[in-house]
């Protein structure tokens, strides 16, 4: 990857996981450690892989992203306040009463939300129907979903991984935020879902595993995952739960919690 076009990606993700600290701290609710977590991801989705038009939200043949995780909604809500979907500024009013900005997406209140998610598991199976959609009207774009590991322990993610696979939906590509740690602990130990890439290989998916922080290798994976034809693509990226803050990184407490005065201030300076 050219270097320059890391170093931008790199210098915006920054800017988003500031945008979430001082979201969640505004709101004194949210959470920010499985949002950190996928910074990087969804960095390399608006501001380099999707095609958009932020004037246009609802242009036919745009490329669709669906958070599945939607309690991660404050990464979400920064990408597109930071692609310009709508202004930076409202940013501020996350879980504010009014606010079009709630704890979890809404589709019919906030131009670029794809899905009202937060009830997890069902992310996929929408994401399958968007996919479904684009074959059966020969429109070229490509649909994304994210999924969380804890996430993953839900049964609807595995019925809606066969349906992608039977369907082929080769224009369907999924991201596994692999971090490890759920609302309750360790992932591992509340319930396993490993090992996750095999039973995605088993369900009949392409399967890659890289670094979710590298902004190359993201970006690498989905150059080979569009390459992929007669069936989905999962790209298990190994994250860090709160990454980019040193006390929330690989911190459970941090899942659904908002930072005080002088942790948001520490948090910030660190991502500077």
């Amino acid at each position: 990857m050219d270097q320059e076009v890391i170093a931008r990606l790199e210098k915006k993700a920054r800017e988003i996981r500031r945008d979430i600290i001082s979201m969640t701290a505004a709101a004194g609710s949210g959470h920010p450690g499985g949002s950190l977590s996928s910074a990087d991801i969804v960095t390399a989705l608006y501001f380099q892989i999707m095609r958009l038009d932020p004037k246009r939200p609802d242009w036919p043949d745009r490329d669709r992203f669906v958070l599945s995780k939607g309690h991660a909604a404050p990464v979400l809500y920064s990408a597109l306040a930071e692609r310009g979907f709508f202004q930076t500024g409202e940013l501020i009013t996350l879980r504010k009463l009014g606010s079009r900005l709630q704890g979890h997406p809404d589709m019919k209140s906030l131009p670029g939300v794809e899905m009202s998610s937060g009830s997890l598991g069902q992310g996929l199976a929408a994401a399958n129907g968007m996919a479904l959609a684009g074959k059966l009207d020969h429109r070229d774009y490509r649909v994304f979903v994210l999924i969380g590991d804890g996430e993953s322990q839900e049964g609807m993610v595995w019925e809606a991984a066969m349906a992608s696979a039977h369907y082929k939906l080769d224009n369907l590509t999924a991201f596994l935020d692999h971090n490890g740690l759920q609302i309750d602990g360790p992932v591992r130990e509340v319930m396993s879902v490993e090992p996750v890439a095999d039973k995605w290989k088993a369900f009949g998916w392409d399967v890659q595993i890289i670094d979710g922080h590298d902004l190359g290798q993201i970006i690498n994976a989905v150059v080979k995952a569009k390459e992929v034809k007669g069936g989905p693509q999962m790209i298990v990226a190994e994250t860090v739960k709160g990454k980019g803050v040193s006390f929330m990184e690989n911190n459970v407490d941090w899942h659904g919690k908002a930072p005080n005065q002088q942790e948001t201030e520490k948090a910030l300076a660190e991502l500077a």
